[in-house]
């Protein structure tokens, strides 16, 4: 398989060779936790985690050589000692997803865009940096959609408290 093909519908075991050569050790498979999950969905979702410094490639590669055209979902996590955003990313021709989370340092939120690869990931990265103060490199127009532009913290952050809280 050259790698300027695109493949339509790329298998999971293709999926899974082709990014592993493509970014080695800068992406980690892993299994589902939930045995029911496993069962349920077995080769139609795949796990990893990605390096944030590829990110970007990593979306790229998918799009334009395994197809999968749409970022489902982009949305962060607080772990407390660190953040971490979640892609759920799609193709429709193979009904596989894929599920990409990229551990980021508290201080240091910062990872590179995917809102030039997938246009639909836009909105969910504008509302990732309102809500956890993530900060997407490269992104169109980076703001807050509902919350004041005064606000000077991040909701869903653990370490923010509600009132009466302190």
């Amino acid at each position: 398989m050259s790698e300027e093909t695109m493949i339509e519908k790329p298998s999971y075991d293709d999926i899974i060779s082709l990014v592993s050569s493509k970014f080695g050790d800068k992406v980690k498979f892993k299994e589902s936790t939930k045995k029911n999950v496993r069962a349920i969905n077995e080769k139609r979702r795949i796990y990893m985690s990605a390096d944030r410094e590829i990110i970007q490639d990593l979306a790229y590669y998918l799009r334009d050589k395994l197809n999968f055209e749409q970022a489902s979902a982009v949305t962060g996590v607080d772990w407390v000692d660190h953040l971490q955003v979640v892609y759920h990313i799609s193709n429709y021709f193979n009904a596989i997803m894929i599920e990409i989370t990229v551990d980021i340092p508290n201080d240091d939120p910062h990872v590179p865009s995917v809102a030039p690869v997938w246009g639909g990931a836009n909105w969910h990265e504008r509302e990732t940096y309102e809500l956890f103060g993530i900060i997407f490199d490269g992104h169109p127009k980076l703001e807050r959609l509902l919350t004041p532009s005064s606000y000077e913290f991040f909701p869903f952050r653990k370490s923010y408290k509600l009132r009466g809280q302190e």
